[in-house]
């Protein structure tokens, strides 16, 4: 007989796991802050990898679905130096292992995979709680409760179920990403659209660099990010979007007009993420009853793996209970074990963003010849 389980947090991470329990049987139960699937948009584009985020679709029995979301040719990769020049130009010949697709994409197909009302929407966990034995009270920002004989937190950075199993908070990560979208570039912004190409741009410097993404259509989503303190960043007014925009292209000039204007000639207003990270190698002891995944377990910059990561804790997670119905304990131990060292050993690149860029390769020359090295 199956435990039932109850997971805070309805993103990739926390969908996937739902839907492998569902595909073994296994009752479970998603509780989700956002009022509903459409409330928010889902962010941009994912690279989704075949050595760990496609190995979890594969669990999830969802590889058709998925293929039919790819956006194809967006594999494609240029990498430009500051002045324009074009170091790397990597076509896509469809026989790369990162196919890209819409986040929001790729979480409707799992939501569309769950019975109805497998996802409880409205519900923000505000605090959690052990009542011993293995169970735990989740009490939400409204005052209801819920009680779990297994829980998981796959409810992101500022996780509300970490605090049961580690005192390990967020800390600033030394890099912040500023988006903004250019779009109908094709038409608009001819010359823009042409250095970003058929799919990902990069053109990093010390302490900074430029990254962009055709998305759908000639959409394309840019990515600023910068080596800077808070304190920096607390300075602008990023309420006063052309202010904002100024200050950040600044540190920029001198720039190829193609490559600041994916700053400049913004059509959204330029938003802030700040990024913050746990502990490198951050872990925990067993806890009866209550486990972690994605960023509520291992929360990092952006290095193009943070969904993969946690499809894949979640598709292994699920995977583990079924393959242990009778002991929910050796599931949770076996899954953690292998979470902490693949979560240690994720790079600090894997074809997304490049924050904090190390001193080996914060120059274009240098990410190409990481690229190099990686496609070895």
């Amino acid at each position: 007989m199956h435990m039932p389980v109850t997971i805070i947090g309805a993103g990739l991470g926390g969908l996937t796991l739902a839907r492998v329990l569902h595909v073994h049987g296994i009752p479970v139960t998603v509780y989700e802050a956002d009022s509903s699937p459409t409330v928010r948009t889902q962010g941009g584009m994912l690279d989704i990898h075949d050595y760990n985020g496609q190995l979890a679709l594969k669990a999830a029995g969802l590889m058709d679905e998925f293929h039919s979301i790819v956006l194809e040719g967006r594999q494609a990769l240029r990498v430009l130096d500051s002045d324009g020049t074009v170091l790397l130009d990597k076509a896509d010949d469809g026989t790369g292992g990162r196919p890209e697709v819409q986040r929001g994409d790729l979480r409707q197909i799992l939501l569309d995979s769950l019975p109805a009302g497998t996802v409880r929407w409205g519900h923000k966990a505000g605090s959690a709680r052990t009542l011993g034995e293995g169970r735990h009270e989740v009490t939400f920002a409204d005052g209801a409760t819920v009680v779990a004989d297994l829980l998981v937190g796959a409810d992101g950075a500022w996780s509300r179920i970490r605090p049961l199993l580690t005192t390990a908070t967020p800390e600033y990560a030394g890099t912040s990403v500023v988006e903004t979208y250019l779009f109908h570039a094709d038409t608009r912004h001819p010359a823009v659209a042409k250095a970003v190409g058929g799919g990902m741009l990069m053109a990093p410097a010390p302490g900074k660099e430029i990254f962009a993404h055709r998305e759908n259509g000639d959409t394309l989503h840019t990515y600023v990010v910068l080596s800077r303190p808070q304190e920096w960043f607390a300075a602008i007014d990023f309420t006063d979007a052309a202010t904002a925009t100024a200050r950040i292209a600044r540190e920029f000039d001198g720039w190829a007009p193609e490559l600041t204007a994916l700053i400049t000639d913004g059509d959204t207003a330029p938003v802030l993420r700040i990024q913050h990270a746990l502990p490198t190698g951050h872990r925990w002891d067993r806890v009866p009853g209550v486990t972690l995944l994605g960023d509520a377990a291992h929360l990092a910059p952006p290095n193009g793996d943070g969904a993969n990561l946690a499809m894949l804790d979640g598709a292994e997670l699920g995977q583990a209970l079924a393959t242990h119905p009778d002991d929910v304990e050796a599931a949770l131990s076996a899954y953690e074990q292998a979470m902490f060292v693949r979560s240690a050993e994720a790079t600090t690149f894997e074809g997304g963003v490049v924050p904090g860029i190390d001193s080996e390769h914060n120059t274009a020359q240098g990410l190409i010849n990481m690229i190099t090295e990686k496609s070895q």
